[in-house]
């Protein structure tokens, strides 16, 4: 875990649709259409049509992500009992093609982020979806490790030997960030709170390093008439504490679908989870701005907002 900044390619929406028809190419495809499905602070996707499948291209904005990346994916469809995109072919960067790409098979549907008849459904309906994601999220949880840390080489004891230093980290960037002007002073507010009650938060230590998503937003739940139809885009997969990949559940429009609440209930949880995930999500989301330099405030504000809320309940 580090939050050194990369210094990502830069590739516009038709540049990625031109690199992807020729790696589509290159696998011996014939392209019959292609449509920009669009991308965040790490990586650009492109649906390409053929003949005879659909199947989707990512180009990966920093060197060093596509053996993890494509590894993550393999190791996570091994353990989930919904679909994950199969990798199909791999190539890493040239002069005619400046980022690392893959192309994987396309899980069918929208996410769930941009589903209006799944966010608009009942109770019974939108609890019924959450049920789906858990028991899907636990299954992957029941992966289980020795040792802490990257999936591909996982060397710590205990998950505070790994996320301490990783979170003293990201407090000391943030401070360095807000005397630069960079971050404001509100945010290092909450990190500094929140770093205080470090021992006190984590004073339970996860007994078992279990697989993780690493990013199990509803932006990447897959849903198709009304049923979760796969889990795409991982980040940052690891051996960890399966609470971890928690935070993410109460992003965007998750709270919306008790996902974070649902989990909790069906498999348990620490006995501070809910000041955890406070801390995850901010640091986390710190953690991002560094690596790509990219700063949301609908995501970060609620964050600040939320970790002074939990530590006044601790």
């Amino acid at each position: 875990m580090d939050a050194e900044k990369i210094t990502p390619v830069k590739i516009n929406e038709a540049q990625a649709i031109n690199y992807a028809g020729q790696i589509a190419r290159e696998m011996g495809c014939k392209v019959r259409k292609s449509k920009f499905l669009g991308g965040g602070s790490f990586g650009r996707a492109v649906k390409i049509t053929t003949d005879s499948e659909n199947f989707v291209v990512k180009l990966l904005l920093a060197p060093g992500m596509m053996e993890k990346e494509t590894f993550d994916l393999r190791l996570l469809a091994e353990n989930c009992p919904v679909p994950m995109p199969k990798v199909l072919y791999k190539r890493a960067s040239s002069p005619d093609i400046p980022a690392d790409g893959y192309a994987m098979s396309l899980i069918p549907g929208k996410s769930a982020l941009l589903s209006p008849f799944l966010y608009l459904s009942g109770k019974a309906g939108r609890m019924s979806f959450a049920d789906e994601v858990t028991s899907a999220l636990h299954a992957i949880h029941t992966c289980t490790n020795g040792k802490f840390g990257d999936t591909m080489a996982p060397d710590s004891s205990s998950w505070t030997e790994l996320y301490k230093p990783f979170a003293l980290d990201i407090l000391k960037k943030t401070d360095k960030a807000a005397e630069n002007g960079e971050l404001s002073a509100e945010i290092l507010r909450a990190a500094q709170a929140a770093w205080e009650k470090f021992d006190d938060i984590f004073c339970e230590e996860p007994s078992r390093a279990c697989l993780i998503h690493g990013d199990l937003n509803t932006a990447n739940i897959m849903v198709q008439r009304g049923r979760v139809s796969g889990f795409i885009d991982p980040l940052n997969s690891m051996f960890a504490d399966p609470e971890y990949d928690l935070f993410q559940f109460d992003n965007l429009t998750g709270k919306r679908f008790f996902l974070s609440d649902t989990y909790i209930k069906k498999y348990g949880a620490s006995k501070n989870v809910r000041v955890k995930l406070a801390f995850y999500g901010l640091f986390n989301e710190i953690y991002c701005y560094f690596k790509a330099g990219t700063l949301i405030p609908f995501i970060m504000n609620p964050l600040v907002k939320n970790m002074h809320e939990q530590l006044e309940k601790l």
